[in-house]
């Protein structure tokens, strides 16, 4: 590993990773907070520095905060439902089980390794193995999903997202019987306390905003809803769902442990539905149905419902 001498000039101290962040503002903060938790920021004597940990003029310290080197993907050949596709973007119905980019302990069967597979024009732009992630679907929620293709549509997509501009509906199955026809979900989310791996509704987290409206109920034991979520919180529907004591059949993670009927269910009923938003080249509005999956639709036949989802009209939101 190839690393710098720094001193910390006269006239400065503090927190280290902001020391760094001022001395050299070409390197992101995160860029440098990442290369501090990697060990590729150490005392000159070898002491281990946390992003917090004070340093004073004179002290000297080993620095390496290159961009570290992301390996090429391999491109996986997987046939994509590509709902849209022009220039400057890509729409597809992602199927469940599918994990939206890599990350730790992933493979090489992501979405992203099938979009590279499918096309060379993705979108460079991104977080390091993320090129043209804009927005993302867990990876057991199945649905609509827009990348971007150029740096300009990325850019603009963002812009959306982060502005609210974008409209996301979800079709879930719940456990239970919901007697209202509509209502909505602003608890707050955060990091589980406990279980890193999970969400949970606290007064501490972000602001979340969930929108539902019921669209049919099969006796006491499921209720079939549309939602709209207005934040993109981690596992938001999920979470308030289940915070509510409606969690979202198949749901392994939030879920009730007593499951009725659940050699039904071979996956968490949770599929992206629609996506609207605007072109971001042409400006104009465009919206995209992704149409249930087999398997989501398999659990509705199973349960009696006497017409097709497909055709059932998606209830506009306030």
């Amino acid at each position: 590993m190839s690393r710098d001498v720094f001193i910390c000039p006269e006239g400065v101290q503090g927190r280290v990773d902001k020391v760094l962040s001022e001395l050299f503002p070409e390197v992101s903060r995160s860029l440098i907070r990442k290369a501090i938790e990697g060990g590729r920021v150490t005392r000159f004597e070898g002491g281990v520095l946390e992003p917090k940990s004070k340093i004073y003029h004179g002290d000297k310290l080993f620095i390496d905060v290159s961009r570290p080197k992301v390996e090429p993907l391999k491109p996986y050949d997987y046939p994509l439902n590509v709902l849209f596709e022009d220039e400057s973007i890509l729409v597809v119905n992602k199927p469940t089980s599918m994990v939206t980019h890599p990350g730790d302990g992933t493979g090489e069967d992501t979405l992203i390794h099938a979009l590279i597979h499918h096309t060379a024009d993705i979108c460079p732009v991104g977080a390091p193995n993320r090129p043209g992630i804009v927005h993302r679907l867990d990876k057991d929620t199945s649905g609509a999903i827009v990348i971007a293709k150029t740096e300009q549509a990325y850019h603009a997509l963002v812009s959306q997202f982060s502005e609210r501009k974008v409209n996301k509906q979800y079709m879930a199955l719940l456990c239970g019987h919901i007697h209202e026809s509509e209502g909505e979900f602003r608890g707050s989310i955060a990091r589980h306390p406990k279980v890193r791996v999970k969400m949970t509704v606290s007064e501490a987290g972000k602001s979340a905003i969930t929108r539902w409206q019921t669209l049919c109920n099969y006796g006491q034991d499921f209720t079939l809803v549309t939602c709209k979520i207005l934040t993109g919180r981690t596992h938001q529907i999920r979470v308030h769902f289940s915070d509510a004591h409606y969690p979202i059949v198949g749901d392994a993670t939030y879920g009730s442990k007593r499951m009725e009927k659940k050699e039904l269910f071979p996956r968490l009923m949770l599929h992206a539905i629609e996506l609207g938003l605007k072109h971001p080249v042409t400006q104009q509005a465009m919206v995209w149905k992704a149409p249930l999956p087999d398997d989501f639709q398999g659990v509705i036949n199973q349960l009696g419902l006497k017409y097709d989802v497909d055709s059932i009209p998606l209830k506009s939101f306030k």
